[in-house]
């Protein structure tokens, strides 16, 4: 049956009070996010530390930052899938309680080589499958016209990333290795029971009766499963690779300390968290091409201008952190694009899909841009090449995307009916 369609301006901005609960639970998962997020990066920090102490090669030292990244995107996949169809509040506590045993592994035995880092780190990617579970619980909680505005609040929990940046070197030089492992391993431990004790999933929650399989095959065949996966893949895959990899770049590139690099990559991870909910709120209200457009527009541009190694203030300084807002901002649009357009009972599965595209989005950078700069001793051809993928990507926003919107290839809006798999929400 083919429903009325609107145009992206067309979109309602405003819709039914929100309840205090759902503000409540959006809290509560953005806080389940952070912690996981926290853990899933406690790796990048020590980059420098373990390519010194165990002596590493770049390729070696990219590797052992970026398998947590690929494990915890895959991962993301079958732990969508299974959100949708048990919800949040089982979901968050078991994905914390989990990430608890590869982080006491890392810290108490598992940072003495480098097949033992690897192993850990591999474990250590079940923090990162936290997105998939808290963008279906929220989206859940809050009508389509708030949507993009409450997931980008609770993608801002990926800010989990600079706690670990400000945080894991000082408490390694003030204490030991094993300090900012068993101090995240405790946060995990009390948000586990916490969730456990105060989640609540939405009362509308569509429940998906079909098999796992079935279940993923459908969600394949959705055109927005591939449309916000290419851009999530730039946009989230963006900020990670920098969120890993900062850190090397500074120092090599720039002679910084390990402690001033972790610090400035703090600072870009920060002003990326701090946009990615005002990419949500802007995406409500002018739609999420715009957003998206202008977005990709300011990274292909940053690229270009740090692929000079201009002097780091103040040209490098404004070049990262216009990167950084751009992808913060870019990040929160995906995901109002996948609130607009996707099914009610699939959430969890695209998210999967989609936030897997952005952690492998950030993993290959790294091992590029480590790879060039072994082979030529310059980081210039691996920001051309970020400067061209945002480039193909605007051009495809522009284009594609706009048409999949306004054709009206959307998820159907609340009150449609039940045979539309729509849900009231609260």
């Amino acid at each position: 049956m083919n429903q009325p369609t609107t145009t992206e301006s067309e979109r309602p901005v405003s819709g039914a009070p929100v309840p205090g609960q759902a503000w409540l639970m959006l809290a509560l998962a953005t806080i389940g996010f952070a912690v996981n997020f926290w853990a899933w990066a406690l790796l990048s920090p020590l980059g420098p530390r373990f390519k010194d102490s165990l002596d590493l090669s770049s390729f070696q030292q990219s590797l052992l930052v970026a398998v947590p990244v690929v494990v915890g995107s895959l991962g993301r996949i079958p732990v969508g899938a299974l959100t949708d169809r048990f919800g949040g509040r089982v979901m968050f506590p078991i994905v914390s309680a989990a990430t608890i045993v590869p982080v006491l592994y890392l810290g108490v035995a598992g940072h003495s080589s480098l097949a033992a880092l690897l192993v850990g780190g591999f474990f250590l990617g079940i923090g990162g499958t936290a997105f998939a579970v808290g963008v279906p619980f929220v989206n859940a909680w809050f009508p389509p016209a708030r949507r993009g505005m409450a997931i980008g609040v609770f993608g801002a929990g990926m800010g989990g990333t600079a706690i670990s940046a400000l945080t894991t070197v000082k408490l390694v030089d003030a204490h030991s290795m094993s300090t900012p492992f068993l101090i995240t391993a405790a946060v995990l431990a009390v948000y586990a029971v916490a969730a456990a004790l105060l989640l609540r999933d939405a009362s509308g929650r569509t429940v998906p009766t079909e098999p796992l399989g079935r279940r993923l095959a459908a969600t394949a065949r959705l055109g927005i499963t591939w449309q916000a996966s290419a851009l999530y893949a730039v946009a989230f895959g963006g900020y990670v690779a920098f969120s890993v990899y900062l850190p090397t770049y500074l120092k090599t590139g720039y002679g910084l300390t390990q402690a001033d690099a972790a610090n400035r990559m703090a600072g870009f991870v920060l002003l990326a968290v701090a946009m990615r909910p005002v990419g949500g709120w802007l995406s409500d209200r002018i739609g999420p091409v715009r957003v998206l457009a202008a977005s990709l527009t300011v990274v292909a541009a940053g690229a270009v201008v740090q692929s000079f190694t201009p002097s780091l203030a103040p040209v490098g300084t404004v070049a990262f952190l216009a990167m950084a807002g751009a992808l913060g901002a870019g990040s929160g649009a995906t995901f109002a694009l996948v609130a607009l357009l996707t099914p009610a009972n699939k959430v969890g599965s695209v998210t999967g899909v989609v936030g897997a595209a952005g952690g492998l989005g950030g993993f290959v950078p790294p091992l590029v841009m480590g790879s060039l700069y072994g082979e030529y001793g310059s980081y210039a051809v691996g920001l051309v090449l970020l400067a061209v993928v945002a480039a193909a990507a605007l051009g495809y926003t522009l284009t594609g995307v706009r048409a999949a919107v306004q054709s009206g290839d959307r998820a159907p809006r609340v009150g449609r009916g039940r045979h539309h798999g729509a849900h009231t929400t609260v």
